[in-house]
Formats: C-alpha cells, sequence, structure tokens
C-alpha cells in the first residue's frame, strides 16, 4: 500500500523556529515528527511515501533521501514555494499514488494511532466510499470541531469531532478538480454530503504540533513516557 505525507506548509506560528527548518524535521525527544511517520508506515506495511515538497523542500529530500533508512521507498512530489495546500498538493502526486485507496497523513501531527488499522482498512475499503477519517474529540483550540459522526458516517455538519489529518483516501475523491491552489477540506465535506465518508473517533494520544507551546506540551508528553 501506498501513504502521501503531507509536507509543504510553511509553519508560520512555529517561527523563528521554522523560519530555518522545514516542520516536518523538528525533532521531538531524538526522532523526526516525519521520520517517526515514515518507520511507522513502513511497519504497518506501506511500501512507497509520497511526500510533497514546498517550504525549504530541499533540506527535507536530504534528510530523508530514497527512504531506504526507514525501509520504504520515498518518492517526491516538487511544489515549490508557495506551495499548492492541500488539495492542490495531492492532486499533482495522484500520478505517484496509482489508482487504489491509500493513507493521507500530515506531518505535522504526532499520535500512536495504530498505522496497520488504516492499512488493513485501506485493502478492504468499501467500492462506494471515498474516504475514512481519523477524528478527535475537538480540542481546546477547535471547540467548534469538523464533523459529527452517525453510525460510522461522517455527517458534513460541525459536531463533537476534529479532523485528525489522518485518513484513506481513494483517488476518485479528486475526480473533476483542476490543477492549482486548493484544500481538500470541501472535497470531504461533498462527499460527507453524498455519503461517501466513514469515520472512527480516536481517543489515544494526538497531538497537532501549530504552535511553539504545543510543541513544548508534546516534548514533555514524550519525555514522560
Amino acid at each position: 500500500m501506498k501513504a502521501m505525507v503531507l509536507a509543504a506548509g510553511r509553519g508560520v506560528r512555529l517561527r523563528p523556529l521554522s523560519d530555518r527548518l522545514p516542520k516536518p524535521l523538528i525533532d521531538i525527544c531524538g526522532q523526526t515528527l516525519i521520520g517517526r511517520h515514515l518507520r511507522r508506515l513502513a511497519a504497518a506495511g506501506v511500501s512507497r511515501a509520497v511526500i510533497n515538497l514546498g517550504w525549504l523542500g530541499e533540506h527535507l529530500e536530504q534528510a530523508l533521501g530514497d527512504g531506504s533508512d526507514f525501509g520504504l521507498e520515498i518518492v517526491y512530489s516538487r511544489e515549490g514555494w508557495p506551495a499548492l495546500e492541500t488539495g492542490g498538493g495531492l492532486l499533482r502526486a495522484l500520478p505517484l499514488l496509482g489508482k487504489e485507496p491509500f493513507l493521507l497523513v500530515s506531518a505535522d501531527i504526532w499520535t500512536d494511532y495504530p498505522f496497520a488499522a488504516l492499512v488493513e482498512r485501506g485493502r478492504s475499503f468499501p467500492p462506494g466510499d471515498l474516504a475514512h477519517l481519523v477524528l478527535v474529540d475537538n480540542p481546546a483550540f477547535h471547540p467548534q470541531g469538523d464533523f459529527a459522526l452517525d453510525g460510522g458516517r461522517v455527517r458534513n455538519q460541525p459536531g463533537d469531532f476534529t479532523f485528525a489529518n489522518l485518513s484513506i483516501l481513494r483517488p476518485e475523491l479528486l475526480a473533476g478538480c483542476c490543477p492549482g491552489v486548493f484544500a481538500l477540506a470541501p472535497l470531504w465535506r461533498r462527499a460527507s454530503a453524498a455519503g461517501c465518508v466513514s469515520g472512527e473517533v480516536y481517543r489515544g494520544r494526538w497531538w497537532n504540533i501549530g504552535t511553539l507551546e504545543q510543541l513544548r506540551a508534546l516534548t514533555e508528553d514524550v519525555r514522560r513516557g
């Protein structure tokens, strides 16, 4: 199975750290965010990781190489700067991902969610579904939430849950999209309104690293084990 790791963002709220270091290369207790993802993806059975490059992308490519150090193959989708956002970046990378469902994860989260569970779901993905989203209870920084969940189906309305930046997608989700800068969220909402998106709630460890304060809190949590 293949995976896409979104890694092109600027990380403005992490300045000045992100002025010289791409956010995915931030080190948490001896492991970079993206390096930890890649090792866990390989252990879960992912054979190829596609990584989109934007802000300081050359630093990422130099650090990660061809993926052999992580147990998988890495191929790069080079967007330059400014980057194409989540939807535009994914559309550009689709030829590298193939025609089967794939795992999508953002490089700027830290979680102990079992990637093997998503890989297994992707291998037996229902033909009528376009996406499966992992959700978390609304965190303090996003109290309004993104979605509601009803019987395992994601509903296109604000609710008790926030998207965890972890999902399985079918390439057909982007059918009809034109190259350029656009976000993925409207596509999920359109698909969920059509009843084509499943979801699950994860209540294990999950962190979004968007600010220096969140980075410090995650580091302390990992140090405590």
